[in-house]
């Protein structure tokens, strides 16, 4: 059912479901002066607007109690999804299927009136809220306090600073009583003291299991501290899923590779990085894969080696592994494991992470090796399966040689 809206068919434990949505918007490209240019254009087959694909076949789940990231590059389709997800929008094709009370945080202050005080304010948008008078009225001091706008409260809204304004909006917001909870980049509002009452006050809905929540970021910290799972988006489609160190770690990754600049400044923190496969270039599910890794820090630091691994042949990620902590300037690895996997080709991607798992180095994909993995049956069946890596943890092995 194209852009249905439902809440019945989900088991207990999911809250959304998000099933081949495909969204797509016209852009205009060529306008007619009349109808005679009209008439032109259609005969030569001129539509007057290009298509843009901005979402392609997104599916995911996200179950209750989850606090769900989800992280991509400006342009990737975050923001198209969130207006989806909450009915701002009409998806082209697919399903979006919410069970329970979904509440939006994706533009603060939408409703406020710049001629009418703050106190009139939180009324106005307390109503669109769906609140009462009365129920206003009853949690109207906390809104203040948790705004610390007390002394502004009977000013018109245009005499408040663009915080003031945002601090007010957010206040307002989050006494909104809603099963599923919807944020675009909401968590960094306000100076410093406000952000650390906004911070105690996400801590408290992540340990409330009753509470879902989706936040979109660019904060990688975020991502890390709040959620329990995560998903990045690359140009309409879901590149990484699962927990919030691989998804991170896949988007530092691609923020690091892409900018000349911020590979020229990684060669100062690393030097002398180099990578080479020991195994065959071609293996069996049943060989191992050796992957030998050397290079210098310009100081001495503790850090780790992370290895993520992306199936190439049905562009998906696969699993990201870290190494144990080293503290060494001068470093050489051994990464070995078995993959129960076949038939697809394979692409090892290395960083250097320090202890607070920050990228400090990303190696450039032209030195990134690559091997394929091909079926051998041994008298016996073995299946296609591309997400057994997800327990390849287990089987790897690191050594340090230096």
């Amino acid at each position: 059912i194209c852009g249905d809206y439902v809440g019945m068919s989900l088991s207990k434990n999911i809250a959304l479901e998000v099933k081949n949505v495909s969204k797509s918007f016209r852009l205009p490209t060529e306008q007619a002066s009349g109808i005679k240019q009209a008439f032109i254009n259609r005969v030569r087959g001129v539509k007057g607007y290009t298509e843009q694909h901005v979402l392609k076949d997104i599916s995911f789940t996200v179950e209750k109690g989850d606090f769900f990231g989800i992280v991509g590059r400006n342009g990737s389709g975050k923001s198209t999804l969130l207006k989806l997800i909450s009915q701002i929008y009409i998806p082209d094709s697919g399903e979006i299927i919410v069970n329970g009370k979904l509440v939006p945080f994706i533009e603060l202050g939408v409703g406020f009136n710049p001629e009418l005080t703050g106190r009139e304010n939180i009324y106005l948008n307390g109503a669109l809220l769906g609140f009462s008078h009365e129920e206003v009225s009853s949690m109207y001091n906390e809104i203040v306090d948790f705004a610390e706008l007390a002394d502004f409260m009977d000013q018109k809204l245009k005499n408040y600073s663009s915080g003031m304004q945002v601090r007010l909006a957010f206040s307002i917001a989050i006494r909104a009583d809603g099963d599923i909870l919807v944020l675009d980049e909401v968590l960094a509002v306000g100076d410093e003291a406000f952000q650390r009452k906004c911070d105690k006050f996400f801590s408290s809905v992540k340990n409330d299991r009753s509470k879902t929540i989706i936040l979109v970021t660019h904060s990688m910290d975020s991502v890390r501290k709040y959620c329990n799972k995560a998903m990045m988006i690359r140009r309409g489609k879901i590149v990484a899923i699962g927990s919030p160190e691989d998804v991170t770690n896949e988007y530092s990754l691609e923020n690091l590779r892409t900018p000349e600049a911020s590979r020229s400044s990684q060669t100062a923190t690393i030097r002398d990085f180099r990578i080479e496969l020991l195994s065959p270039q071609r293996i069996s599910q049943t060989q191992e894969v050796r992957v030998k890794i050397s290079y210098t820090l310009a100081e001495k630091q503790p850090h780790k080696v992370h290895i993520w691994l992306k199936d190439l042949t049905r562009d998906v990620p696969l699993v990201s592994i870290s190494s144990p902590v080293y503290n060494k300037t001068k470093n050489l690895v051994i990464f070995t494991t078995k993959l129960d996997i076949n038939n697809t080709d394979i692409r090892v991607f290395p960083s250097i992470q320090d202890e607070r798992q920050h990228i400090i180095y990303a190696a450039p994909e032209d030195i990134c090796p690559s091997f394929i993995v091909r079926r051998v049956y041994n008298g016996k069946k073995t299946e296609n399966v591309s997400w057994a890596l997800l327990n390849m943890g287990d089987k790897a092995s690191w050594e340090d040689e230096v």
